[in-house]
């Protein structure tokens, strides 16, 4: 049967669609009818739409099977970028010719939606379409994306987590092809179960790192048990794990699942990043195959997304998180950096059960872990850096006890002072860490970093001297912004130097962020290049406890420039 769209009702020629706002989902539901055995292949049905903005770009965006009536079979999903008047004209094409639809249009509104998340212009930070900063702070929070309406994630826990600071979360979902679907054939149950956290994510502000492949479906042994699960993955039937990565027949089935990733859920604006692979290196493809063909592959794939994706979106991938795990290679073939920290696989650590706190302090040692990392991604490497998974129980610290807490609250501000991102992508969302890390320590942190211009300005590393302890700064023209700790003996009383970008009158606002609220400003005045101020001591005022603690961030700008809190 010759390809073709089903008449629409008698009327006239051009149709004319309701108004959707600017950066939200514009979704035709489509009729058509055609020969194809694969509803899923492109090859033997292909099915777009060309939407014309009114500044004449023209963009084509793939459509899609997935059913959700017994009669409308295939839709086209779209967001707009631009305000006014758009045409678009829906076409197919199957192994007998090719069709389209009458043109319609659609008037598009302005709306408040700051729209899709990319590369700010300073190389380091991220934006929005306008123009505002977005500072990821988040976790993983995995699912199982089994089943459509039942899984690990819920709207409560949603709405836990941005009650907490949170904008993004991170998963891995289970793969859409099964040996039951056969290579090329998506399970619908699972795809119903992606749409659902999709639209629960768009509802809150919400963004996502969609970690395409974990690690453990291409792997056929590589670390055991749930780490190897390619036996169930059915690219086994046209190549082994070893050979994956390299595979030219496992490659014409890929693009053809990006592709339907990038037709099903490319339209949102809640897709963030394209998490591209997790622990690379826990494949065959990589201990067997070989470093340099699974990178080479990272490379395709990265590029095929670079060239399909209409939005443009970062990619991401990662090695493990020992500390033999540095991936150079991964870190330039990405839009965006991304080292993994698990401490206890090697990173420096106390070495007794029970350390000298003074010499071989846990929260010391940890958190110069994650400014180390921080630092050798910023230097080596001219892109946003991110840590995409840390924490779980690799740690000094257990799961539950105060300092497994200390040791997540310094990762955050040790990470920010030194040039991160994101927070740290810690693993994951759910009872084991939920009472150590979905605290207010998220929320105090999001109130500081929420107003300050990451990408609008042009930001450097400083160094920070204090007495005792360590401190860090991130310093653009207008603004200086860091992060003293001294776990030993806390941060009261110690003078640090912050460095200025010229001599003159300063206005110091110190944060507690244990306590989530500045301190009254502090007026300095430079000299030498930096501004000196000693510490205050809190003591206690009505017989209410307070305490400087062990730790304070801070906010440097020229006198009279206001910081507003968050």
């Amino acid at each position: 049967m010759r390809a073709g769209l089903l008449p629409a009702p008698a009327g006239p020629a051009e149709e004319t669609r309701y108004p959707v706002a600017r950066y939200d989902k514009l979704e035709l539901r489509i009729e058509l009818q055609a020969t194809f055995q694969n509803p899923y292949d492109p090859d033997q049905l292909d099915l777009w739409a060309e939407f014309t903005a009114p500044s004449g770009k023209v963009w084509k965006i793939w459509g899609f099977y997935g059913p959700t009536s017994d009669s409308v079979l295939w839709m086209v999903r779209f967001t707009p970028t631009e305000t006014g008047a758009w045409r678009y004209v829906v076409k197919v094409r199957d192994s007998e010719g090719t069709a389209e639809s009458r043109p319609a249009s659609v008037t598009v509104t302005e709306s408040k939606r700051p729209g899709f998340v990319g590369i700010a212009p300073n190389k380091r930070y991220l934006q929005y379409s306008n123009g505002a900063p977005f500072y990821g702070v988040g976790l993983w929070y995995n699912d199982g994306y089994e089943r459509y309406n039942s899984g690990g994630i819920t709207e409560e826990g949603l709405d836990t987590l941005k009650q907490h600071g949170a904008n993004f979360i991170s998963f891995f979902n289970t793969p859409l092809e099964t040996m039951g679907t056969g290579l090329g054939r998506y399970d619908e149950d699972r795809a119903g179960r992606l749409d659902q956290i999709f639209d629960w994510c768009e509802k809150r502000d919400m963004l996502i790192s969609w970690n395409i492949w974990f690690h453990s479906y291409f792997s056929q042994a590589v670390w055991g048990d749930g780490n190897a699960r390619y036996s169930t993955n059915p690219y086994r039937l046209v190549t082994s794990a070893d050979r994956y990565f390299a595979s030219e027949e496992a490659w014409k089935y890929t693009q053809k699942l990006y592709r339907y990733l990038v037709a099903r859920w490319g339209y949102s604006r809640s897709l963030a990043l394209w998490f591209v692979d997790d622990e690379i290196n826990g494949t065959e493809g990589w201990t067997k195959g070989g470093s340099e063909g699974a990178e080479q592959w990272c490379l395709k794939v990265h590029n095929w997304l670079k060239a399909n994706d209409p939005y443009g979106r970062p990619t991401t991938g990662t090695r493990s998180g020992a500390i033999g795990e540095w991936w150079p290679n991964g870190y330039r073939i990405f839009d965006i950096a991304a080292r993994e920290i698990y401490e206890a696989q090697g990173h420096p650590f106390p070495k007794g059960g029970k350390p000298d706190l003074a010499g071989d302090n846990p929260l010391q040692i940890s958190y110069l872990n994650y400014a180390k990392q921080t630092q050798d991604l910023w230097s080596g490497f001219e892109k946003p850096a991110i840590v995409g998974e840390t924490g779980w129980d690799h740690t000094y610290y257990e799961p539950g006890t105060p300092g497994y807490l200390a040791m997540y609250h310094n990762a955050l501000w040790a990470s920010l002072a030194n040039g991160l991102s994101m927070t740290p992508f810690w693993w994951a969302d759910g009872a084991m860490i939920n009472d150590s890390v979905i605290t207010r320590s998220m929320s105090y942190f999001a109130r500081f970093a929420g107003n300050i211009d990451f990408s609008g300005e042009r930001w450097k590393p400083v160094a920070v001297k204090i007495g005792q302890g360590n401190g860090w700064a991130m310093q653009s023209p207008s603004m200086t912004f860091g992060w003293v700790a001294n776990p030993m003996s806390g941060v009261a009383k110690e003078s640090i130097a912050v460095p200025v970008p010229e001599e003159g009158d300063y206005d110091l606002y110190l944060y507690r962020t244990w306590r989530g609220e500045y301190m009254p400003v502090i007026p300095v005045t430079s000299s030498g290049g930096a501004v000196t101020v000693k510490l205050p001591e809190l003591v206690p005022v009505g017989q209410h406890a307070q305490n400087i603690n062990d730790d304070v961030a801070f906010k440097l700008v020229k006198k009279g420039v206001a910081v507003a809190p968050r």
